[in-house]
């Protein structure tokens, strides 16, 4: 922080942001830190902030930046922090190759476990076909519910959400097997696999929760070949990017085998990237599709939380310790 007599460091957060999430940035960084809005200034007020910004406080930072020359003033800043868990929206080809950036993963993890629960749940117990029988009329006895107790639970990433997640499904008995980036015996897990040992995980689970980060090496990682790996009554829950599943790929194996089942929180075209809600298949007509608007995050008390978790990591940075969760940005350069 600010030594007595120096100035105090300057910290930029370029997303507009409502009283709960200023307290808790402001709270965080404390009275040693000016702490600047970058939406409330005028073009070269703007400009006069983010060339002497030690850090940036960012959500999408393609849209909160106007244009090349406003990207060229921060090609000194010291780190960029994201608000959100995922890097895959920051436009690391118009970044200085110095510039640091640091993810907020972990910040929105335990939410959405919880999300992810509500979503296998109501997947293994046929809510929303026996929803759409009662409906009709149909009142259907027969066809079985499906237990979570003695049922593999495969997690593809192991982070922060993964983590949280094994936690609720390991309380209803689920056995946890997981896919991580070294493999490691976890405590807890039964099984752990490198990325190369997807398919092992894959024709297992019972339930396969994706949690891995969208970069060059996970877009389109679960298509047609994976799909076909899986049991023809698994349940796939995807919380994390929808560009990680293909598409067509998962539509079409949905429609052919009633029996598989999932739950998508993240879709293909969304408003905040694309403008507009939509989907090229009609997922939303199939009785084993089950979504939600991407809002498996928003809770009442989660954004500001993250403020806090996201603003904490600058001021490590600003004492000159290492941030927390940097991005290898060779991960997304390139990306389609």
């Amino acid at each position: 922080m600010a030594q007595p007599g120096a100035a105090r460091p300057l910290v930029v957060v370029t997303f507009r942001a409502g009283s709960e999430v200023r307290e808790a940035i402001t709270g965080t960084l404390g009275q040693d830190t000016e702490v600047v809005y970058l939406s409330e200034l005028d073009r070269s007020e703007r400009a006069g902030v983010l060339g002497t910004a030690r850090a940036l406080l960012s959500l999408s930072l393609d849209r909160e930046l106007e244009g090349p020359e406003e990207f060229g003033l921060i090609a000194s800043v010291g780190l960029v922090q994201l608000e959100s868990a995922g890097a895959d929206g920051v436009p690391f080809e118009r970044l200085a190759p110095g510039v640091p950036v640091a993810s907020n993963a972990g910040a929105y993890a335990r939410p959405m476990a919880e999300h992810v629960l509500a979503l296998t749940l109501a997947l293994a117990k046929r809510l929303p076909q026996n929803q759409a029988a009662l409906a009709r009329g149909e009142f259907d006895q027969r066809t079985l519910n499906r237990e979570i107790r003695g049922s593999v639970v495969g997690i593809l990433g192991f982070g922060g959400i993964g983590r949280a997640s094994a936690e609720l499904f390991r309380a209803l008995g689920a056995d946890i097997h997981a896919i991580s980036r070294d493999g490691h015996a976890i405590e807890g897990v039964a099984w752990t696999g490198t990325p190369a040992e997807l398919d092992a995980l894959l024709a297992v689970a019972d339930v396969l929760l994706i949690t891995l980060p969208l970069t060059r090496s996970t877009r389109g990682l679960i298509g047609r070949r994976e799909l076909a790996l899986m049991k023809d009554d698994a349940i796939l829950v995807n919380p994390a990017r929808a560009a990680i599943v293909d598409e067509d790929a998962l539509y079409e194996h949905l429609l052919e085998r009633p029996s598989f089942s999932a739950g998508l929180d993240v879709w293909w075209q969304e408003p905040r990237r694309h403008g507009s809600f939509a989907t090229r298949r009609p997922f939303l007509q199939l009785p084993n599709l089950l979504g939600s608007p991407h809002n498996s995050a928003i809770t009442g008390g989660t954004l500001p939380s993250a403020a806090r978790e996201a603003a904490e990591n600058v001021c490590r940075f600003l004492r000159g310790e290492p941030p927390r969760n940097l991005v290898d940005r060779s991960e997304y350069l390139g990306r389609s």
